[in-house]
């Protein structure tokens, strides 16, 4: 265990950091640590970070997949331009995803859960795990209405299995408070939440919801909601 950067955590909860504003928590975690970054996926969640953070001197990394929506990427390109930033870029590797795809076809995720997850592990686990090595502070943009197994998460967190601090500002925020705050100042976002997408992930894994359904419906839509992770945020 990371017992140094684990007793800085300790601190946080102590410090009730949880409790400021997110100013506040961004002038705090910059003060007391160096190797901070930001995850997106481009969502409404994480374009609203995007925007709170573009003037901070915090690195701001994407998965690439290789099977991301159109949308997706014109989200991704009409950010980098509005807001003169650099988004690095972490793709899988390139004989993981071959040996994989040679074995399995490139659609077997449907086929077994087995076979989705693995998939998700080459194409994001697996890359994300070098995104963040030797990082200190994981930004988030996981909001708590996403999925059932993320109603018990906190604003702060130890991730134990990637021995890091998860910091996740929008844990809170109901849907109506983010897009009022996109709305008003004007961010780029993903076109598709206007078509009945909510939770965007890669496209043959994502389809529009119905009235009715809740937030990860149309996320692994063949699967039961309880086990709709990708491994990206499940850890001990």
């Amino acid at each position: 265990m990371n017992s140094v950067l684990k007793n800085k955590f300790d601190t946080i909860l102590k410090n009730n950091v949880e409790k400021l504003s997110f100013e506040e928590q961004i002038n705090y975690i910059t003060k007391h640590f160096e190797n901070i970054v930001f995850s997106t996926s481009f969502s409404y969640e994480d374009q609203l970070i995007t925007f709170l953070l573009r003037k901070e001197n915090i690195e701001i990394f994407t998965l690439d997949t290789g099977r991301l929506f159109e949308e997706t990427y014109e989200t991704w390109n009409e950010t980098v331009l509005k807001y003169k930033i650099q988004i690095k870029t972490y793709t899988p590797t390139p004989t993981l995803l071959s040996d994989f795809i040679t074995q399995k076809g490139p659609n077997s995720f449907y086929q077994s859960i087995e076979n989705r997850k693995q998939c998700c592990d080459v194409r994001k686990v697996f890359p994300l795990k070098e995104a963040i090595k030797n990082k200190e502070i994981w930004i988030t943009g996981l909001r708590a209405e996403h999925s059932p197994n993320r109603k018990d998460m906190t604003i702060f967190e130890w991730d134990e299995t990637n021995q890091i601090i998860k910091f996740n500002p929008l844990l809170h925020w109901k849907t109506s408070e983010v897009i009022d705050e996109i709305t008003k100042n004007q961010i780029p976002f993903n076109k598709l939440h206007n078509k009945g997408f909510v939770s965007i992930g890669c496209a043959p894994c994502t389809r529009a919801i119905k009235e009715g359904e809740d937030f990860r419906a149309g996320r692994w839509w063949w699967e039961d909601a309880s086990k709709k992770e990708c491994g990206l945020h499940i850890h001990k």
